[in-house]
């Protein structure tokens, strides 16, 4: 449902299971084991959320059940869909999108991290396939949606970077799913290009950032990052 104080294109989760689980999340007590289960739960949840509002069903064709009696083979659309994980802590979400979707669909990265002293994004990593300059309007985008996931949005400048990236790159459609977010980043990243093309849903908001630099989410998970790949202290 649309929350107050953040863009129209921007969806908070009111589902109970999501609302449970991330506060398990959040707990201290929770080990590295646990928090990549509960990042892949989340996930799902989220996902299967995300993707009943940017896909739709067409029919193609006709099978047989093995009762020996037709039915209509129904296909989500639009088909050229691509999973975009923020590195490193995204990749936590990318197998239960690749588990939703009928099809499969390419995983294209994006290396970012926040510069520690101004907290701008820092782009270190970039393999979208290279695109040439289309000759005319017939010429295809490079895909007809593309899935940004990272798990939490904090000051947004990185989730902001990658929907100017894919921008750049030819997208119309973007997706960006987090499971948590503070209402500075996702109303900033919701409001990238004024919000066209952009869809955002998010698990729950954090009002406050305070942390280390003023760039963490509070109460927040911490550095899910670190947190799911055992780099806490490095």
């Amino acid at each position: 449902m649309p929350t107050p104080f953040l863009p129209a294109n921007v969806t908070v989760s009111t589902h109970p299971c999501i609302k449970a689980k991330l506060s398990q999340l959040r707990s201290s007590s929770t080990s590295p084991k646990e928090t990549k289960a509960l990042v892949h739960e989340l996930a799902l949840l989220l996902g299967t959320e995300a993707l009943a509002r940017v896909l739709n069903v067409t029919i193609d064709g006709q099978d047989v059940s093995p009762l020996g009696v037709s039915f209509p083979i129904h296909k989500a659309t639009p088909q050229r869909i691509v999973i975009v994980p923020i590195l490193r802590s995204g990749l936590g979400m990318v197998d239960a999108f690749q588990t939703l979707l009928p099809e499969p669909v390419p995983v294209h990265h994006l290396g970012l991290f926040r510069e520690k002293t101004t907290l701008q994004p820092v782009e270190y990593y970039n393999n979208l396939p290279t695109r040439v300059t289309p000759n005319d309007e017939a010429d295809l985008a490079p895909c007809d949606l593309a899935i940004v996931v990272d798990p939490v949005i904090a000051t947004g400048g990185t989730a902001e970077a990658a929907i100017q990236t894919l921008k750049e790159w030819g997208v119309a459609k973007i997706l960006v799913v987090s499971i948590l977010g503070s209402t500075e980043g996702v109303a900033r990243a919701a409001s990238e290009s004024g919000g066209d093309g952009i869809e955002m849903i998010v698990g729950a908001i954090d009002a406050e950032l305070g942390g280390q630099g003023g760039g963490m989410i509070v109460p927040g998970v911490g550095d899910i990052g670190d947190r799911l790949f055992l780099t806490i202290g490095k």
